[in-house]
């Protein structure tokens, strides 16, 4: 493991559990409509170092320590943080725009900037297999990526339960234009798979320029 890799867990599960046990501080670095409108920019990055409980904080770290590697193997350790922050940054101002009428929204979890490692992973690595824990077989890392971004379109346009689908979504599409900004030859080399990584993307703003989403 990389020390900034090191570093992004720590802090992220030092701030975390100060969260679980310090209610006032949660409630000030949250990711809150309301209070970011009002000009708490800051929650559009702090909410990303706190987690609802141990098992939402071990399941994001858990995802970032199996892909984070791949990234970083690529380009460097400073090019992985380019993508986590700015998929991070991608995902919160999506999540902003689609909520923007819902002040008493309110959101946390570093979920968006690793779904931006994970879609520059399988881009950057888009042979590998992707193993889940219900599910006993291989699944191509491409296939997850698409039906996890169409299960975001779903879970937006439903709005019933307490997933950051928008934040996912959003954070995805960092991971995808940050890496394909550092690797254009991707897009000539892989041109199927960047293709099909674009139509949930592509699905997703036609929805909401047609008003449907």
């Amino acid at each position: 493991m990389t020390p900034i890799l090191i570093v992004v867990i720590a802090v992220t599960a030092l701030v975390s559990f100060k969260g679980f046990n310090d209610p006032s501080f949660f409630s000030k670095y949250e990711f809150h409509i309301g209070r970011i409108q009002s000009g708490e920019k800051y929650r559009m990055i702090s909410s990303a170092f706190l987690h609802a409980d141990i098992g939402h904080l071990f399941f994001n770290m858990f995802t970032l320590y199996m892909f984070a590697p791949i990234v970083v193997a690529y380009y460097s350790s400073f090019y992985f943080m380019v993508i986590y922050v700015g998929s991070l940054i991608v995902g919160n101002v999506l999540t902003l725009s689609f909520y923007k009428n819902n002040p008493h929204y309110r959101a946390i979890g570093a979920s968006g900037a690793v779904m931006g490692v994970l879609y520059s992973s399988i881009l950057l690595n888009p042979g590998m297999n992707l193993y889940m824990f219900f599910i006993p077989i291989p699944i191509p890392a491409y296939v997850f990526g698409i039906g996890y971004l169409l299960y975001s379109i779903y879970g937006m346009k439903k709005n019933s339960d307490n997933i950051g689908h928008a934040a996912h979504f959003g954070g995805a599409i960092g991971g995808f234009v940050l890496t394909l900004t550092k690797s254009p030859e991707i897009v000539m080399t892989q041109p199927v798979l960047v293709g099909l990584l674009l139509i949930p993307i592509v699905a997703l703003f036609v929805l909401i320029k047609t008003n449907k989403l």
